[in-house]
């Protein structure tokens, strides 16, 4: 609804063939994008998503039982290409565990929070830099005996919550149509033994979690905390509207160019296969040589394929 007025507004001395804009929308904006071609497609002269087809579901759940098995893959190539990191993240932990860690921001390091590291694990070249965290902390126990405060400031930059405390609030209820989330990924990780596995003394790794919200963040980081009751006033909300309008997607008449990513960690393939078929006039670009993240870092190659299939011609 804000797009569009801000359409009109923009658009209001143009000619009536010229008013239309084209948009694109990467990850969640893709996701706000297929809202606006539901509401609103007289506004729309072409629509790009790029990692951006939305879920058509109604509840986070499943979309966490996809997740979590996606993110376990990446956690098996992260320890495969960093194997010694096995041993490191586990004393890491031990730490943790018997001091009480604070940040520089006012946050803590806690368990639940050095794990979300992985949420780094679906973008190009990220598995490096959380590799150097490890490193980082690995350096300063055994030089030290603690975490210095320039190693604590770089963690403290890895993850986005402070700077964008909506992202927490807002994530599991955007799949939450006419259904309460009631935390799902707190509920959901218990179903893998791989995720609830956290103690140091296990022969098995520690896997990393990914895009989920714990309800500890909220203690976690210091912009969350005063926002725990809010938070928890959202997840047993159960009134959450539709957000795509299914039966005015399957008769769209507007150009849809979508890049969907088969490695996607974030928006999983198969949900994202699903609503291409449910979007008319949709051309899905599919590949497994990109990653979440391809319109930052491999853009001209990204462009390069939506332009085609904008310009290519189907008999």
């Amino acid at each position: 609804m804000d797009c569009e007025a801000i359409r009109k507004t923009l658009t209001a001395d143009y000619p009536e063939e010229k008013k239309r804009w084209s948009v694109m929308g990467q990850s969640f904006g893709g996701f706000c994008a297929v809202n606006y071609l539901s509401r609103f497609p007289q506004g729309l002269q072409e629509v790009f998503t790029t990692g951006g087809l939305p879920p058509l579901v109604k509840h986070p759940d499943l979309v966490y039982k996809y997740l979590f098995k996606k993110v376990a893959e990446r956690n098996k190539v992260y320890y495969q290409k960093y194997s010694e990191d096995i041993r490191r993240v586990k004393d890491i932990i031990r730490y943790i565990e018997k001091e009480n860690v604070p940040l520089p921001s006012g946050g803590k390091l806690s368990v639940v929070r050095l794990r979300q590291l992985g949420m780094l694990f679906g973008f190009h070249g990220t598995m490096d830099i959380v590799h150097e965290m490890i490193c980082r902390f690995t350096s300063d126990l055994n030089q030290f005996g603690f975490f210095t405060r320039p190693t604590l400031t770089m963690f403290d930059g890895m993850m986005p919550f402070d700077t964008m405390p909506l992202y927490a609030l807002v994530h599991e209820p955007l799949y939450a149509r006419g259904n309460a989330p009631a935390w799902s990924a707190d509920r959901v990780i218990k179903q893998y033994p791989e995720f609830t596995n956290v103690s140091p003394d296990s022969p098995n790794p520690v896997f990393f979690t990914g895009e989920m919200i714990f309800r500890d963040m909220f203690n976690d980081y210091d912009e969350l905390r005063s926002l725990l009751e809010t938070a928890d006033t959202l997840a047993y909300a159960d009134d959450w509207p539709e957000l795509y309008d299914e039966a005015q997607l399957a008769k769209n008449d507007v150009p849809v160019y979508s890049a969907t990513y088969i490695e996607d960690m974030y928006v999983h393939f198969d949900f994202a296969k699903d609503t291409a078929s449910k979007i008319k006039n949709c051309k899905n670009f599919i590949t497994n040589v990109l990653y979440h993240d391809a319109l930052v870092h491999k853009t001209d190659e990204l462009m390069k394929q939506l332009f085609a299939l904008r310009d290519d011609t189907i008999d």
